[in-house]
């Protein structure tokens, strides 16, 4: 992690201008206090960068916008935003005097860097993965003549040891999360009926009776066709991470 947070420090020196991608679902969990305070001492234009956008309620947009300014929703899925980011970019870009803007990408791992970096280039130009930190090195991408963008491995902040948040945003991979029931049952009592409806069980007020009618569901057996509730709670999670579990609405 040291070493990832000399690249961010040499992304911030720069850069023109910095985006901090968040997830639409999680923003505040995907906050990185550090990065915004670093980017604001140095003087740098910050863009707020919504992403997975479409996973979210318009009343929920709407409380983003008035909490992030200047913010941009984005959906690499539905192809929705990057236009208005790009030329947000410029805007700040041409504040500053500057032909050609260098961009700096930040933000939580797996939070859709490497997927927005492909939408305004336009072409596969970054690697992308659902599998966190598979951005290893500063990348530099040219989206276009005007735009040069400066992507980073995801970074959590320095002294952040949450496991239970870092698996819900996908910054540690749900085969890789300790406990997975447990941050099932949390992102349950988060968004409540949002798992048995997109499952298709009961809800019930015991949290494990619902991941064990999920895992007879899926036929997510142990020996003595007993359920398998690790196991389910992984599968839940993947799909949570992977942004497969309707939000909206709730």
């Amino acid at each position: 992690m040291p070493s990832y947070w000399r690249l961010v420090h040499k992304v911030i020196a720069e850069a023109d201008v910095l985006l901090l991608l968040l997830d639409a679902r999680l923003v505040d969990d995907t906050r990185n206090p550090e990065i915004e305070f670093k980017v604001k001492r140095d003087g740098k234009p910050l863009i707020y960068v919504i992403t997975k956008c479409d996973l979210i309620s318009q009343r929920e947009a709407e409380q983003h916008k008035r909490k992030f300014r200047p913010c941009v929703f984005v959906s690499a899925t539905e192809h929705h935003g990057f236009t208005m980011l790009r030329d947000r970019i410029l805007i700040e870009g041409k504040k500053l005097g500057r032909k050609e803007v260098k961009v700096g990408v930040l933000g939580y791992p797996n939070v859709g860097k490497s997927s927005l970096i492909n939408a305004l280039k336009g072409k596969h130009s970054a690697p992308t993965s659902s599998v966190s930190g598979y951005t290893k090195a500063l990348q530099k991408v040219r989206a276009d003549s005007r735009i040069m963008l400066l992507d980073t491995p995801g970074v959590i902040p320095f002294r952040e040891k949450d496991n239970m948040k870092h698996s819900l945003t996908g910054s540690i991979d749900f085969d890789k999360t300790k406990d997975p029931e447990l941050v099932v049952m949390e992102l349950m009592e988060r968004c409540p009926g949002m798992i048995e409806k997109h499952f298709g069980v009961k809800p019930d007020e015991d949290l494990e009776i619902v991941i064990d009618a999920i895992a007879r569901k899926m036929n997510m057996l142990k020996r003595g066709s007993l359920p398998d509730t690790q196991r389910a709670a992984c599968m839940i999670l993947k799909e949570w991470q992977e942004g497969k579990i309707d939000y909206r609405g709730l």
